[in-house]
């Protein structure tokens, strides 16, 4: 059964501040936490105790405890502050992820899935979310929402409207946020799939806490980008900021993973999907590695034009490659960049691997909804605004 509507979370900017510094920074005392933001400590307690309250933050097990003395405790963001889906669909299967409010995954599904209609995708969507909440019986606080990755760009000067991929045609030009959310019955947020996999990869606890500005190239089918700048997603004018397949003509060789299954598929190798690749990183060494110097370089061309403009902290390489496929490439696209900016005096961002690959885009999607009701300067709305509320399960 599904439980009853509750309200989502409706935060103050004060409140708002006080989470993100504990994402970026780790749990931090009370005295801590005012130093940084420029508050007293009457106003940190008052504010902190009323997020206790909410369930959004919690207190963790006080350092220094065995010493003398009272000790520090240290304030945590609490998983247990609310939820949120995360959902995307691969050539024959959907994949979903459940997160909590800290942003851990809760639990990872997929099914077979090989329809192009979003109606189906969301009926779908919604027959295995209450499969889930019958089978785990962790559905309970506040659900704030469903994101969904995209493999497509927005079209119409909207987020909602995309152009998507041959394979899902009929979620072309259509208001994607609403027809989804008419069947869910909750808020929907809509994203492109490489901007999804920037938001997760900037999430992870050693990539918040060190920079503020991440660019993140994710190969999947096929190649894509997001940005994160001043901490918050970048999306640009019309929704398209990180369209880095325009770079690469589909007449030419471009560095996708389908072009790396055509490749095998033409060496006789009966390949259909990227997660077949895994199984064949030693019978087609060669080939592999072929592939991955072509495609180190044209990144790198990505890379030279993204850290001009953006000037990031860090490059990530992200995707639904193997993860050892993905360091190797980063650390090639890491050694042409070095090379080439050779003389330069400024900072250069060091190109990193994904450590969660594949995982990205639907644990991204799922972050979205929390993204927007926690970080400072967002009002909780899905983009466009739907004036609905999100329906937990």
């Amino acid at each position: 059964m599904l439980l009853p509507h509750r309200p989502e979370i409706l935060l103050t900017e004060q409140q708002k501040r006080i989470l993100w510094q504990l994402r970026i920074g780790g749990p931090s005392p009370r005295i801590q936490l005012a130093e940084t933001l420029g508050m007293n400590g009457a106003s940190m307690t008052r504010v902190t105790q009323q997020m206790m309250a909410l369930g959004i933050v919690e207190e963790r097990e006080a350092e220094g405890a065995s010493t003398r003395g009272r000790p520090t405790v240290p304030l945590a963001v609490s998983g247990h502050g609310g939820w949120a889906v995360g959902a995307t669909v691969h050539p024959g299967w959907l994949e979903l992820v459940l997160v909590d409010f800290s942003g851990r995954p809760l639990i990872h599904d997929s099914l077979r899935f090989d329809s192009p209609d979003p109606l189906v995708f969301a009926r779908t969507l919604d027959a295995r979310l209450r499969a889930l909440a019958a089978d785990h019986g962790f559905m309970r606080g506040r659900f704030l929402g469903l994101g969904v990755a995209v493999p497509g760009y927005a079209i119409r000067d909207t987020r909602d409207h995309r152009q998507v991929v041959d394979r899902l045609a009929g979620w072309s030009d259509v208001p994607l946020a609403d027809m989804l959310g008419d069947v869910l019955g909750m808020s929907v947020w809509i994203e492109n799939d490489a901007t999804a996999a920037a938001l997760a990869e900037f999430y992870q606890k050693d990539i918040i806490g060190r920079y503020r500005s991440v660019l993140v190239l994710f190969l999947g089918h096929g190649i894509g980008a997001g940005l994160i700048a001043d901490r918050d997603l970048f999306a640009g004018e019309y929704g398209n900021a990180g369209e880095v397949g325009r770079l690469f003509p589909s007449d030419q060789p471009r560095p996708s993973g389908i072009d790396l299954l055509r490749m095998l598929q033409n060496a006789g190798e009966a390949v259909e999907s990227l997660s077949d690749i895994a199984a064949l990183q030693q019978s087609q060494a060669s080939l592999i590695a072929d592939w991955s110097e072509r495609v180190a370089h044209q990144l790198d061309f990505a890379v030279a034009m993204g850290t001009v403009w953006l000037d990031p902290g860090s490059v990530i390489i992200s995707g639904a490659l193997p993860l050892p496929m993905l360091e190797r490439l980063a650390e090639r696209i890491d050694q042409l960049g070095s090379a080439r900016d050779t003389g330069y005096r400024g900072g250069i961002p060091r190109v990193h691997a994904s450590s969660i690959g594949s995982s990205a885009v639907v644990i991204g999607a799922a972050l979205a909804p929390i993204h927007a009701v926690t970080a400072p300067g967002t009002d909780g709305e899905p983009v466009p605004r739907m004036g609905k509320r999100a329906r937990p399960f």
